[in-house]
């Protein structure tokens, strides 16, 4: 039997990988390499001992994604395939239905029809859109209330999920989910075998880190006048490792007919003042930050309340101290300042 890993050469999804191979799992990682870098893929096959098979195709591709279930004996899902830029999503919301939510279907309809035990679903916090203050660290009782189309492209899933769950029960079959709602990933793996690289860059974190390595001229402070200690946004950033740490842990927890639903942080907040001052402690580089207006729907602090996960799961995170998790984000790019294509 083996585990397979949709957008399994991204950020995420190849962190995904290289822990389920730790684990001495044989992997069958699916991306269609339209964000994913076929070079994560190429320096985790040095790792895998011949237990990692890559599948170059989108969950949408119902004959593909068919064959590769029923072919390589798949058991349970680690789904992370998305787009995933909130501000894409709001000038091309088709675009993420399509992506995020049609495609995720084909992908369930053929995981129940091919006998598919657990799913592991990568959700977002931003499937509670803006919280009140009362909601502050966020529960997962919180009203999932997404105010854009990333947010509603991924809640939808959660309710197939849901739903698909319910009948696959009533119909004898063992089917069961987890959906884990994510906050601010970051940093990359220590042995810097794989990394983060996006493009456009867009996650606060390397942002600043570029900045730092010159090849961004400068960042911007959107907005100085949030209530908060300092002025800018608190969010709760969570290491990558972690993460993916809490997934196999969810994996392993999973009993047949469940669903279940956790939140992912720390527990704690950062503002981007205090990110850009990590920054500079950890590369000891100074770099110009200028004064931007607050961008529409910012909302002023938003971190998790991982309480659920830890008390059931008994997950924690490991890295809670922000300069511990710059520190590997920075190892990264130091090395590959211009992501796999260094």
């Amino acid at each position: 039997m083996a585990i397979l890993v949709t957008g399994g050469a991204g950020y995420i999804g190849s962190h995904a990988v290289k822990g389920l191979l730790a684990e001495g799992e044989r992997v069958v990682a699916l991306d269609n390499l339209s964000v994913g870098h076929r070079e994560a893929i190429a320096a985790l096959e040095t790792v895998a001992e011949g237990r990692l098979t890559f599948v170059e195709a989108d969950i949408g591709d119902r004959d593909t994604v068919r064959r590769t279930l029923r072919d390589h004996k798949i058991d349970s899902i680690m789904h992370f395939a998305a787009l995933a830029q909130v501000g894409e999503s709001v000038d091309h919301p088709l675009r993420y239905y399509r992506n995020n939510t049609a495609s995720a279907l084909t992908l369930l309809e053929e995981a129940l029809d091919a006998g598919v035990a657990r799913f592991i679903f990568s959700s977002t916090c931003a499937t509670y859109g803006e919280p009140g203050p009362e909601f502050i660290p966020i529960p997962e009782t919180c009203p999932q209330s997404p105010i854009n189309p990333y947010g509603r492209s991924k809640l939808h899933v959660e309710h197939m999920l849901r739903d698909a769950r319910a009948a696959a029960t009533d119909a004898g079959k063992p089917f069961a989910f987890t959906a884990l709602r994510y906050f601010n990933v970051a940093g990359s793996d220590p042995d810097g075998l794989i990394g983060e690289d996006h493009n456009p860059e867009t996650h606060l974190i390397p942002v600043v880190l570029q900045a730092a390595l010159g090849t961004r001229k400068f960042i911007t402070i959107f907005g100085e006048d949030y209530d908060t200690p300092d002025g800018t946004c608190i969010r709760d950033y969570v290491h990558v490792c972690d993460l993916i740490s809490a997934h196999i842990a969810a994996l392993r927890a999973l009993k047949p007919g469940e669903q279940r639903a956790y939140n992912l942080g720390i527990g704690k907040g950062y503002s981007v003042r205090e990110v850009i001052e990590s920054v500079r402690r950890v590369t000891g580089v100074e770099f110009e930050v200028r004064k931007g207006e607050r961008r529409p729907g910012d909302p002023p602090t938003l971190f998790a309340n991982p309480a659920k996960i830890r008390e059931e799961l008994g997950w924690e995170a490991r890295f809670q101290s922000l300069d511990e998790i710059v520190a590997t984000a920075w190892n990264w790019f130091r090395e590959h300042p211009d992501g796999y294509r260094s």
